[in-house]
């Protein structure tokens, strides 16, 4: 399981002053607004910094740091991923997860036959999808869901899958 993991996004800047907008991935704000210093992500490369303040607009959380003062200093953060230690990031519910620990992950048949592995979880119009990469290579979209999923243990690093067929080309 990861430590640390990205819980967020920076947005455009809002007004005069340097707040920039923060989409949070799980769509819970207060865990970012307790952050007092920010470490943020792009390209590979991370930088931290001093939080000033927080409002909020319309429904959209704000960020201030300290030194950023205009609208286009903060526009050069826009894409900027949050980057936190677990302990900061969105409390979990039952039965739910941080993607970060869901990738990578095996996914198993009920008797154990390893099927393929998690690459990635993507939002689509009906809920989440697990995407997976199956043992041909190929990738697979399974829908999160727990007609398809049983046991998910991020502990033990596997998932078990329980209808294989969904697996199965149509072309098959």
């Amino acid at each position: 399981m990861l430590s640390r993991f990205a819980v967020g996004l920076l947005g455009t800047p809002f007004g005069l002053e340097g707040y920039i907008k923060v989409r949070s991935f799980s769509g819970e704000t207060a865990h970012i607004a307790r952050l007092r210093q920010m470490v943020l992500r792009r390209a590979g490369t991370e930088r931290s910094l001093e939080v000033e303040g927080f409002a909020e607009k319309g429904g959209s959380l704000l960020v201030k740091f300290k030194g950023i003062n205009d609208p286009e200093t903060a526009k050069t953060l826009k894409g900027a991923e949050i980057v936190t230690d677990r302990e900061n990031a969105a409390p979990l519910g039952p039965d739910e997860y941080y993607i970060g620990d869901l990738r990578g992950m095996a996914v198993v048949s009920p008797e154990g036959e390893v099927l393929g592995q998690v690459t990635d979880v993507l939002e689509g119009g009906g809920g989440n999808l697990v995407e997976m990469r199956i043992p041909s290579g190929e990738l697979k979209l399974v829908p999160f869901r727990k007609e398809f999923f049983g046991d998910i243990s991020p502990e033990q690093g596997r998932a078990v899958l329980l209808c294989r067929w969904i697996l199965e080309s149509a072309d098959s």
